[in-house]
């Protein structure tokens, strides 16, 4: 599968008191990171959007090994680990160096913006996404 990877800079308004990445802000990085995956694609959210549709999360998991700190520079690798009718799975790995910190995926579900219900994705979308999956 294709992977795209974004360097994040920690900024310390993500860490906690003990100075280390507060664990719920490992959800944010993903979303950045699945934004940075649809730009790369040529479908942005912005576009989705536009065409009126959302992908709210349905489901989020994160495996948390390692912490990260104020200014670590982490790598943040995004994957679409698949892409079914309405569901949509993106996997992200955290690094820092070599090191793994964290690894989850959030799924998501088509929905469109004017009633809110799951609907099948516009052509632009899936052609997109099924050049990422798979490669």
């Amino acid at each position: 599968m294709k992977t795209v990877t974004m360097e994040y800079r920690v900024p310390y308004a993500d860490t906690d008191m003990m100075g280390v990445v507060y664990y719920g802000n490992y959800l944010t990085i993903f979303e950045r990171a699945r934004n940075e995956l649809m730009r790369r694609t040529g479908y942005t959210y912005k576009k989705c959007e536009e065409d009126g549709f959302a992908l709210p999360v349905i489901h989020a998991e994160v495996d948390y090994k390692s912490p990260a700190r104020y200014d670590d520079l982490l790598e943040v690798d995004c994957t679409c680990e698949s892409f079914r009718g309405v569901r949509l799975k993106i996997a992200c790995t955290v690094r820092r160096g070599a090191e793994v910190l964290a690894k989850g995926f959030t799924e998501h579900c088509f929905v469109s913006l004017a009633t809110r219900r799951p609907v099948p994705p516009p052509p632009a979308f899936a052609a997109a996404m099924s050049e990422t999956e798979g490669k």
